[in-house]
């Protein structure tokens, strides 16, 4: 009797210490999951680069693409977003800065984070930006308007069937988000 009750006490240890380490796996696998995905420009997502690099990166005159851009905006947030530019044709190499802008149509204060994604999947490597109103929260006031930029380029390299890409946002509301000590910008 006592060898089967040793016998479960290490049964029962096992599984909780495997239980704990697949919970503790499974938390850590969001990170990591964001961090491929930007480092491979999976899933739509791009790199972020400094000006410096930027600027560093040669322009091919030789090629066009056209970038579109899109706005979206979840129910659950009470903002007006639209792109001031629907489209621009580049250079891959070449800066670009365009810009986007939000309202806030209620009467309280309201914090939303862009989500961010490029199409096709294929460029998103290759898409790499230095600035964009999606690295931060956004904190509105009830019924401010703000103009927020966004600053890329496409690098060279970007495979030569590739013409055209979207550059969409959607707009997501934060407020329930932001933790203590921490602050949207403004």
């Amino acid at each position: 009797m006592k060898d089967l009750t040793s016998a479960n006490r290490r049964v029962v240890f096992k599984t909780v210490a495997v239980t704990l380490m697949m919970f503790g796996f499974g938390f850590a696998l969001v990170p990591l999951y964001s961090l491929v995905c930007q480092a491979f420009g999976l899933n739509g997502q791009t790199q972020r680069i400094t000006e410096t690099t930027l600027l560093q990166m040669p322009v091919d005159k030789t090629r066009k693409i056209t970038v579109r851009m899109d706005a979206n905006t979840n129910t659950r947030l009470p903002w007006q977003f639209q792109a001031n530019q629907r489209e621009v044709s580049i250079h891959p190499g070449e800066m670009t800065r365009v810009s986007y802008s939000a309202r806030n149509l209620s009467g309280s204060d309201v914090t939303g984070q862009a989500i961010y994604s490029v199409t096709p999947n294929e460029a998103a490597m290759y898409f790499k930006k230095t600035d964009c109103f999606c690295f931060k929260r956004q904190l509105l006031k009830s019924g401010e308007e703000k103009e927020m930029p966004v600053v890329f380029v496409v690098d060279k390299d970007l495979p030569a069937d590739i013409t055209n890409i979207v550059l969409s946002y959607t707009f997501m509301r934060a407020d329930k988000y932001v933790s203590k000590g921490e602050t949207a910008t403004n």
